[in-house]
């Protein structure tokens, strides 16, 4: 299935250069936020949350405000995973799970003004559709009740569903909910593949979820695809590329599988031996680029594509896209109110995280407290190079002039360390840089990461590698 757009000429499609891609392949942040967790520290206290979401109100008064929810639990343990997760087939953890969910709501919801109506909600995991029909009954009620919910087109409330863990009927109770985005986990369609990160899952059952996402009239339908795991070679995904391409979501995000036992215990369940070799795993990227743009997809950046009619890619035309937690959205401008174990709340210039498992969780709830263990205040600095960040992920441009009206500065003596890095990048071809501004390549847009890590300060202070490789 082949479509195309006015919206698609305004987009140029990314160059593989090989050459580019070896020199340049480094470890790096995603830049879902700068600056990165690896700077979150435990000096920031629940009490300093408390402090910003009140300075949010009176700062950002009757602005709406973006929910996210996390639902750790896992019917079967994928070992590829590097999320915050609990593998049980024992439904009623999630019982006591909401119980603790409902105080803290009740406890967050009260630092909220209540004309700050929810106009985006996310819910990740783990995997939310674990939670049964009653549970999912009761946490939207729970929701309802302590945050002003709204119920017109304008809402934005996006699922991560696993496949194998819902119905056609299931789809059409989460739309009744409100859910307009669905997210779902494919990975590869190979069965030898999906064996060996024990994760059965048939093309027949992806195809039947997406049709019935459609039919509810979803407004966006997204798949994730990860290249790199045991037995894959170039032309077993290129046909997982082309059965996704066929089932026409609209969007994909085409993860690096990035292999790192040491931190994720998961995947010492996974042979490095089986693994593709890190030529054949640039061969299977180049091929997937090529696949998805030659069948109309924009390349949005950093791992992810939309059709063109797709409202990322008209956001990334006129300038609007943004980035957060959730990855490239519209709505990063909202105080993103976050909930659940190891969540990150993004509010007034401050992140602040979650712990991360259910019996610290718990415990800190039982005693009244927020359960927020680390977290971190931008300063002026951080809110700078948050922006030049941001510009340069989602737009593949800078304007210095804008910059300077923003912040009162002016862009080459302040970065003047960082365009001295920038002119080498120009020179291998990854940008072009006059006086006033920066544009990303074609052949820059693969490695977008690796332009952002420039003006990245803390990256410079890192003694260990923290970060996956950007390629």
């Amino acid at each position: 299935m082949v479509f195309f757009s006015k919206l698609q000429k305004m987009n140029t499609k990314p160059e593989f250069n090989l050459e580019l891609i070896k020199k340049y392949d480094q470890a790096g942040p995603r830049y879902t936020s700068y600056p990165t967790a690896v700077v979150f520290h435990d000096k920031f206290t629940a009490d300093d949350y408390i402090k910003q979401a009140r300075l949010s109100n009176a700062i950002n008064k009757g602005q709406p405000i973006s929910l996210y929810f996390h639902i750790p639990f896992c019917d079967t343990l994928c070992f590829f995973c590097a999320c915050n997760k609990i593998a049980t087939k024992k439904r009623d953890k999630a019982d006591v799970y909401l119980d603790y969910l409902d105080k803290e709501m009740e406890m967050v919801s009260k630092l909220y003004d209540k004309d700050r109506l929810v106009e985006q909600m996310h819910f990740g995991g783990g995997t939310p559709t674990f939670l049964t029909d009653a549970q999912f009954e009761r946490m939207m009620a729970l929701i309802a009740k302590h945050f002003p919910l709204i119920q017109t087109e304008q809402r934005d409330y996006s699922i991560e569903i696993d496949p194998r863990s819902v119905t056609k009927d299931s789809i059409k109770k989460l739309a009744g909910y409100g859910f307009n985005r669905f997210s779902l986990g494919v990975q590869d369609v190979n069965p030898v593949v999906q064996k060996a990160v024990n994760r059965i899952q048939p093309t027949e059952m992806t195809q039947s979820i997406i049709d019935a996402c459609k039919s509810v009239n979803a407004k966006s339908i997204s798949v994730d695809l990860i290249y790199g795991l045991p037995f894959q070679t170039l032309e077993s995904f290129g046909k997982t590329v082309d059965a996704v391409i066929e089932m026409s979501p609209d969007r994909l995000s085409v993860f690096n599988y990035a292999h790192m036992p040491h931190l994720f215990a998961p995947q010492k369940r996974i042979n490095v031996e089986d693994l593709p070799k890190p030529e054949e795993k640039l061969d299977i990227l180049q091929m997937s680029i090529e696949k998805l743009t030659a069948a109309g997809y924009v390349y949005i950046g950093m791992d992810h594509f939309a059709k063109p009619d797709d409202e990322l890619a008209i956001a990334q035309a006129n300038g609007t896209l943004q980035r957060n937690f959730q990855g490239y959205t519209t709505h990063a401008e909202l105080d993103l109110v976050a909930l659940g174990v190891s969540s990150i709340s993004s509010v007034s210039h401050s992140f602040s995280q979650n712990v991360k498992s259910t019996e610290q969780y718990y415990a800190i709830l039982d005693n009244d407290k927020l359960p927020i263990y680390r977290g971190y205040l931008l300063n002026d600095d951080d809110v700078l190079r948050k922006e030049v960040i941001q510009q340069i992920a989602c737009q593949f441009s800078l304007d210095f002039k804008q910059i300077e009206e923003s912040f009162s500065i002016n862009f080459q003596d302040y970065f003047a360390r960082e365009i001295k890095e920038l002119k080498a990048m120009q020179v291998d071809g990854l940008l072009e840089m006059t006086e006033s501004s920066i544009s990303v390549t074609s052949a820059g847009r693969i490695l977008v990461r690796h332009i952002c890590m420039v003006f990245d300060v803390y990256l410079r202070k890192q003694t260990t590698q923290r970060f996956s490789r950007v390629i």
